[in-house]
C-alpha cells in the first residue's frame, strides 16, 4: 500500500531559510521572535543580528566551510540557524551530552574550520588533543562582542538545494552519520508541519528540546507564522511550568520522558497545575508514547495532543496524528492512539516487501557527508529508506511495528547499538556483548547489555559499566546488564536480539 498527503504547500512559501526572518520581520517587526532568559527580540532585531553575523562569517571563514556550534540551548544557536546558511556556509550541529573524544571526532570529520559555543564546551573540548590546532573557537561572548558594531551583510543567494544544516545521527553501524539538510529540505519540513499542525495566530511556543536536535526544524516552524519562541536551556518540570505561566505560553512539544517527569512533578506539587492554564497543545514524538501516558495526560492536563513521526534524515516530523484522532483514540478507538498517523501533503509512504517504510518527500536529505555507500543504502530510487518496520490500517494510519532493530531511543537520545558494543567488548572481563533496547516506562527505552562473561566468578559489572562511561555519553551507558551463558544466534552467526529482548522481558 502506498499513502500520499494531500493538498500542496503554498507557492510563496520562504525559500531560503533567512528568508523565514526577513519576511516575518517585514510583516510585524517589533513582533516577539525570541525570548532566552530576560532577553527578548523582535523579528526585527533578529533580522540585524543575522545580517551582522553574515559579516562577521565572511572575515572568519571562507564560502563553504563548515561551523559547528556546541552548548545549551542559546539565543545564538537560533541566530546561527539562519546567519551561517544565510552567508553561504554549513551549520555543524554538536551535541553536548556526547563525550569530548565523541566531539572532537565529530568535529574533524565535518572539517568545521570554526567553533562557536559554550565557553564550558570548549574548554573541555580543549582537553582532548592540545596543541593540536583545529578550528577557530569563539565563546558566545566573543562572539557577541565581535560580532556587535558591524554593518549587516546581505545573504549570498545559494540555490535552495544548497547545503545549509549538517546533523549527525547514529546508525546501525559505530560511526555516526552526518545527514546533510538543504535549505528546501528544512523548510519542506516546516511546509508539512505547517500544513499538518496550523499554527494558532496567538501561540506562543516554548521549545524544551536540545537546539542541536532536528527538533529545532520546530523553530522555524513558528518563526514561519510569525510568533514567538520560548528557550528552555533544560527540561525541568518545576522551570517547564514556571516558564508556561510567565509567558503564557499555549503549545509545546515533549518526548514522552518529558511528559511523564512533568505529570509526576505535578503529581507532588499540584499548585503548579494553574500555572499551565494558558498551555492548549502539546506535541510528541522522538520516542514512544504509551496509551497509559497519553491518557494520564489527558485526564491531567486536558490539552490537546498531536503526535509526529519523523527523523533527522527528514529534517523533521513526515507523518501526523493530529488532535482530533487522539480525541477519538481517547474515547475509546484506541488503535489510532498507537499509529503514527498520515502522512502531511506532499510526503508518499509506501512499504517495502519486508515492511520497512519507505518515505518520498521534499524534505529528504540529499545524502550523507563523505559517505556515499551508506548514502546509497539510505536513498534507493528517490526513496528514503527508514529502517522502520510498519504497516498501514485500513483507513490509510501508518504505525510503526519496530525500529531498526540496532537503534535505541532513549529519554529522545539515539543511541547506536553497534557503538557500544564496540566499547564494551574491550572491557576487561567480557566476552561477547549484545547490546539491546527494553522498553521503559520513563524514558521509553533503556540500554541494555546482555554479556558472555569471561568468568561468571569474577565478573566486575561495576568496573565494565565504568569503562564505558571513559569513553560514552552518559545516556548510552548500559542501564542494565544481563549474564549468559552464549548468545543466541542464525546459522549465520548473527545475533537474535529478538530473543535478548524476549529474555529480558522475562528477567524483570
Amino acid at each position: 500500500m502506498t499513502a500520499t498527503g494531500t493538498n500542496e504547500r503554498l507557492d510563496d512559501a520562504p525559500r531560503m531559510l533567512h528568508e523565514v526572518v526577513s519576511e516575518a520581520a517585514r510583516r510585524a517587526p517589533r513582533a516577539t521572535a525570541l525570548i532566552d532568559g530576560e532577553l527578548t527580540l523582535s523579528f526585527a532585531e533578529l533580522r540585524e543580528r543575522i545580517g551582522r553575523s553574515i559579516s562577521l562569517i565572511e572575515e572568519r571563514t571562507e564560502p563553504g566551510d563548515r561551523i559547528a556550534v556546541i552548548g545549551p540551548n542559546h539565543h545564538i544557536w537560533v541566530e546561527l540557524y539562519y546567519a551561517v546558511p544565510a552567508a553561504g556556509r554549513v551549520l555543524v550541529f554538536l551535541n553536548h551530552r556526547l563525550a569530548a573524544n565523541e566531539i572532537a571526532a565529530l568535529v574533524d570529520r565535518s572539517g568545521a574550520s570554526l567553533l562557536v559555543g559554550d565557553p564550558s564546551q570548549l574548554d573541555r573540548l580543549s582537553l582532548v588533543d592540545p596543541g593540536s590546532g583545529g578550528p577557530q573557537c569563539l565563546d558566545w561572548r566573543t562572539w557577541e562582542t565581535e560580532r556587535d558594531g558591524r554593518p549587516e551583510s546581505d545573504p549570498v543567494a545559494p540555490d535552495p538545494e544548497a547545503l545549509a544544516w549538517l546533523l549527525f545521527t547514529s546508525g546501525t553501524t559505530a560511526a555516526p552519520k552526518g545527514a546533510m539538510l538543504t535549505h528546501r529540505s528544512v523548510l519542506a519540513a516546516v511546509g508539512a508541519s505547517t500544513a499538518a499542525r496550523p499554527v494558532e495566530t496567538d501561540d506562543v511556543y516554548v521549545f524544551p528540546f536540545p537546539l542541536c536536535h532536528v527538533a529545532g526544524y520546530n523553530v522555524v516552524h513558528r518563526h514561519a507564522a510569525g510568533r514567538p519562541v520560548v528557550l528552555l536551556d533544560r527540561f525541568d518540570p518545576a522551570s517547564f511550568c514556571a516558564v508556561v505561566g510567565e509567558r503564557s505560553v499555549t503549545s509545546t512539544s515533549l518526548a514522552a520522558t518529558m511528559l511523564a517527569s512533568l505529570l509526576d512533578h505535578l503529581d507532588t506539587h499540584p499548585t503548579d497545575l494553574p500555572l499551565l492554564g494558558t498551555l492548549r497543545s502539546i506535541a510528541y514524538g522522538a520516542a514512544p508514547m504509551s496509551v497509559a501516558l497519553l491518557r494520564r495526560a489527558d485526564e491531567v492536563l486536558g490539552v490537546d495532543l498531536a503526535q509526529g513521526y519523523g527523523m533527522t534524515e527528514l529534517s523533521g516530523n513526515a507523518v501526523f496524528l493530529d488532535a482530533a484522532a487522539h480525541r477519538l483514540g481517547l474515547m475509546g478507538e484506541e488503535a489510532l492512539l498507537r499509529s503514527a498517523g498520515r502522512p502531511a501533503p506532499g510526503v508518499e509512504l509506501r512499504l517495502a516487501e519486508d515492511g520497512e517504510i519507505l518515505v518520498r518527500a521534499p524534505q529528504m536529505m540529499i545524502g550523507y557527508w563523505e559517505d556515499p555507500e551508506a548514502t546509497a543504502a539510505a536513498l534507493r530510487d528517490g526513496w528514503l529508506a527508514t529502517g522502520d518496520i510498519g504497516r498501514f490500517d485500513e483507513h490509510g494510519h501508518l504505525s510503526v511495528v519496530d525500529r531498526s532493530k540496532d537503534i535505541i531511543i532513549t529519554g529522545g537520545e539515539n543511541v547506536s547499538s553497534r557503538e557500544v558494543e564496540d566499547i564494551l567488548i574491550t572491557a576487561p572481563g567480557v566476552a561477547r556483548v549484545a547490546i539491546v533496547g527494553e522498553p521503559d516506562a520513563r524514558w521509553g527505552e533503556r540500554v541494555c547489555a546482555v554479556i558472555v562473561p569471561v568468568d561468571p566468578a569474577s565478573f566486575d559489572e561495576t568496573a565494565v559499566l565504568a569503562h564505558a562511561r571513559a569513553s560514552l555519553a552518559g545516556f548510552k551507558v548500559p542501564k542494565r546488564v544481563l549474564l549468559v551463558e552464549e548468545l543466541p544466534t542464525n546459522a549465520s552467526g548473527k545475533v537474535l536480539k529478538n530473543q535478548l529482548r524476549a529474555a529480558l522481558a522475562g528477567n524483570d
